[in-house]
């Protein structure tokens, strides 16, 4: 064959491909598609409000002009969130409409925008199956796990962490039985409320089962909201008193440092933690340090400024137990990321690694602190 009659013949390739392929017995599916129920008719846990403007947003509507720009748009981030059910599915699906689309480059984007499914098993304990891989579309659609024994399970879907969702629908085979729960758990009438920053939020977590707030709400079974807001975990009064009017709640875990300046941790800090206390005295508060970034070993200036901000922060702790020693906890930064210091994506922001030894840490607290409320 001579090179112009290869190079003719590889001209014409794709269309004898075409031909070939439209040529080809059309295959057909011998599953049938997934029946669609909206999440709404299940139960939602970890969420604070429930007057939110959307309905997986994490503040009330009414708070839209109270906060500023920023912090609102975080608001609609679903982190945390999660939707309860039963079922005896062999097949468990889900699809969902992102309010953003939203993308950053050092989280993934099964954190940012996926979904996880999790099982709670006969051992009691949730175990993780699947979790939803985003695609280039606003409507995400996954297919989590199929195959299954047609036995009434109960599941878990968290939803995105920089995120959120404007409708959540879940899928099941055709004849399948789809409930809301028939276990209490996370129990009902008992959250714990974490409020912070991106750490708080989710970044950097890998996917949306692997925050702090999570895993405790797993390892605890008690619903935890997550009230953290990337860059805008700064204190504002507003936010202290919006989480004194949550019901139900048996801790406050608060963990702001990183979001503020010396300054502010100096002259914010004693009225945030005191709206709480003087709103829920008999609810427990545990002050949280801020991250010392590995970073910070080398680096003269960070050496100094982030233990001098969590110094500023502690001597409000101190101040604060003097007038009043009870209910008031303090979590210091050490041993935060976890051993050799591999906790983190960015030098800041946490891995998997980093959120499991910070979770850790914190559990000991809580389970001394809320040891009548966890049993």
């Amino acid at each position: 064959m001579s090179g112009k009659t290869f190079l003719m013949s590889l001209k014409t390739l794709p269309l004898i491909l075409l031909v070939f392929s439209l040529s080809l017995p059309v295959m057909a599916d011998d599953k049938p598609e997934l029946r669609y129920e909206n999440a709404l008719n299940f139960r939602i846990v970890n969420k604070g409000f429930a007057d939110t403007e959307g309905d997986f947003t994490r503040l009330p509507a009414y708070m839209k002009d109270s906060v500023r720009e920023q912090l609102w748009w975080l608001a609609g981030c679903s982190a945390g969130i999660g939707v309860r059910f039963a079922t005896d599915s062999k097949r468990i699906g889900a699809r969902y409409n992102l309010r953003y689309d939203f993308s950053m480059m050092h989280m993934a984007m099964t954190g940012i925008k996926g979904t996880d499914l999790y099982r709670l098993d006969d051992d009691g304990r949730w175990h993780y199956v699947n979790t939803a891989r985003p695609v280039k579309d606003s409507v995400q659609h996954k297919v989590y796990v199929e195959n299954m024994d047609g036995k009434m399970h109960e599941y878990l879907i968290y939803l995105p962490l920089y995120d959120g969702i404007r409708w959540l629908e879940i899928g099941v085979d055709s004849t399948a039985l789809l409930e809301k729960p028939h276990i209490d758990n996370p129990r009902s009438g008992k959250k714990i409320v974490c409020y912070g920053t991106s750490v708080m939020q989710g970044g950097c977590a890998t996917r949306t089962g692997m925050t702090q707030t999570t895993m405790m709400q797993r390892d605890l079974n008690v619903e935890v909201v997550n009230l953290g807001f990337s860059g805008e975990g700064k204190q504002d009064y507003c936010m202290a008193r919006l989480m004194a009017s949550i019901d139900n709640v048996i801790c406050y875990v608060i963990d702001p440092v990183p979001n503020c300046t010396k300054d502010m941790c100096d002259t914010l800090t004693y009225n945030f933690i005191k709206i709480l206390r003087d709103a829920k005295p008999d609810v427990p508060v545990v002050m949280v340090e801020g991250l010392t970034y590995p970073y910070a070993k080398y680096d003269s200036y960070f050496k100094d400024y982030l233990p001098a901000k969590n110094k500023a922060f502690r001597n409000n702790y101190e101040k604060l137990r003097r007038e009043n020693p009870k209910n008031l906890y303090y979590m210091t930064t050490d041993g935060m990321t976890g051993a050799g210091e591999e906790g983190t994506v960015d030098g800041v922001h946490l891995t998997d690694v980093g959120f499991r030894a910070y979770t850790d840490k914190l559990e000991k607290i809580l389970r001394k602190v809320l040891r009548k409320q966890l049993k």
